[in-house]
């Protein structure tokens, strides 16, 4: 990973991460995921902070998802399941993090990005942000059991499905009032000062109160899944001529022709 793309700063107590490859629309590489995973760690450990900012690098998204092109070596079931398998100890890194956590979106936030913005705390935009996952738009593949719980949680079972089936992108307003975002913001600088302030008025809380109620907030959503597998449902798409299609058609800038195979 190039030092740059994930720059993280603390100032006064709060700490403030951008996801910065803008030249791919901040697009995650395996190595960006794993150094998000350790700043949760770090961010968690450190007593001096007291809530963390995450923000996109440029002005056209918070995170697109991940870097396709990393897709391209997947041959094997076991390929896909190790690869949700990281995303899933990542996402479970951020979400897990003791201290509160706000995501600041900009543009285009989805895949990966809206993994990640969704299992912060807190989720506030710019009018310009655009949510979903329209793998099956896109590539074809599937979600992981705990990103259906997830995003379930988020947007309740019936809109995720038809998100899902219509593959299209929720729009700022339209995020608002379905509670996915608690604020729309004019533009990326207004979204960003509103972020450094409200982390600092979380930050002047209890954080016992503010922890007790991230882990007991999850425990309820958890409970529920903790005996549910889904893992033939990963292999069964991401070792599919249907993923591969997907895959290749994204990279080449083309549209994927579905077989069901």
């Amino acid at each position: 990973m190039s030092e740059n793309e994930l720059i993280h700063e603390t100032r006064d107590g709060i700490a403030f991460t951008t996801l910065n490859r803008p030249q791919a629309m901040n697009a995650f590489t395996f190595a960006m995921y794993e150094g998000l995973a350790a700043r949760a760690a770090e961010i968690g450990a450190d007593p001096a902070i007291r809530a963390w900012v995450i923000t996109g690098g440029g002005e056209k998204a918070f995170a697109a998802g991940t870097d396709i092109s990393q897709f391209k070596s997947f041959t094997t079931a076991q390929h896909a399941l190790d690869y949700e398998e990281r995303i899933g100890r990542v996402l479970s890194a951020v979400e897990d993090c003791p201290k509160p956590t706000i995501a600041a979106i900009n543009g285009a936030c989805t895949g990966g990005g809206a993994g990640v913005a969704g299992v912060c705390d807190i989720r506030i935009a710019s009018a310009t942000m655009r949510f979903g996952v329209p793998i099956a738009r896109t590539l074809g593949n599937t979600l992981s059991l705990g990103n259906y719980a997830r995003f379930s949680a988020l947007l309740g079972p019936a809109r995720l499905l038809e998100l899902i089936f219509t593959a299209r992108l929720v729009e700022a307003e339209e995020a608002l009032r379905l509670g996915l975002v608690t604020e729309v913001l004019p533009d990326k600088a207004a979204l960003l000062d509103r972020a450094e302030a409200l982390a600092r008025t979380i930050a002047s809380h209890a954080p016992l109160t503010l922890q007790a109620a991230k882990v007991t907030l999850k425990r309820l959503r958890t409970t529920a899944v903790a005996d549910v597998n889904a893992d033939d449902m990963v292999a069964l798409t991401f070792t599919s001529a249907d993923f591969k299609e997907g895959v290749n058609a994204f990279l080449e800038k083309r549209k994927p022709v579905w077989t069901g195979r």
